[in-house]
Order: structure tokens, then C-alpha cells, then sequence
């Protein structure tokens, strides 16, 4: 198990080929993960991403996009071990508040992408 593990999800009222290409960007990736390199393992088009990480943390980090009736569940999935610390370290570590903040940039993230898709819809219209 990984010390960093975050599982979150938000539906998005659009489409996931319209989810996929706004989060495809790469400018946007350094934006919501400014500390982390994402390396893309797997672009799974309107299925979402799968990125290797390196920087402050290693692991894996995926957003798979679920077709949910009219809209989207962006799934965030994040597994890491923060670099440079030794096992018997890990105790020392806020790990609750490392989770934590991990946690928040996904729904910085997915929030972000929510509102710039959503922009406009007035609620329980379809999109577009």
C-alpha cells in the first residue's frame, strides 16, 4: 500500500471526449501538480489518462472518465511514496495532511474542469 493513496471522483456535466481534451493539456497539468513531473504512460483518449510521477512524490496517478447519462465521472486515483525518505522516516511524516493536500489539487483539478464545462448550462439543462 502507498503512503500517498487518494481515490476521489466529480461529475461533470459533459461529455468525456470534452473532459479528456481540456485535461489532455500539459500546461494545465503543471498548474494543479506544480511539484509533480507526469510522465503519460497511457492517453486512453475519452477513457481518460495514466501518468508515471516523479518530482516530490513517485508513483502513478490516473483520471479515468466514466460516461455517466449525460455527463461524466471524473474518477482521480493517485498512488506515491514521497521521495528521499527512508521507511523507518515515514512515521515522522504528516502523512494525514500529505493525503490531504493531494487530495484538495485533484478537486482543484476537477473542479477547474467542472466549471470551465459547465460554464453557461443553467442546472438540470443537458449539455450541449
Amino acid at each position: 500500500m502507498s503512503s500517498i493513496q487518494v481515490a476521489d471522483q466529480t461529475f461533470i456535466a459533459a461529455p468525456p471526449e470534452r473532459v479528456a481534451e481540456l485535461l489532455s493539456s500539459r500546461a494545465r497539468w503543471r498548474r494543479w501538480f506544480s511539484d509533480l513531473a507526469l510522465e503519460v504512460r497511457e492517453d486512453r483518449g475519452p477513457a481518460g489518462f495514466r501518468w508515471g510521477v516523479s518530482g516530490q512524490l513517485v508513483g502513478t496517478m490516473e483520471v479515468w472518465l466514466e460516461p455517466v447519462m449525460d455527463g461524466t465521472i471524473a474518477h482521480y486515483f493517485l498512488h506515491c511514496e514521497p521521495v528521499g525518505v527512508s521507511p523507518s522516516d515515514l512515521a515522522n511524516l504528516d502523512l494525514a495532511g500529505m493525503n490531504r493536500k493531494r487530495r484538495v489539487d485533484g478537486k482543484v483539478m476537477s473542479f477547474q474542469l467542472k466549471r470551465e464545462l459547465e460554464a453557461g448550462r443553467a442546472a438540470g439543462v443537458a449539455p450541449d
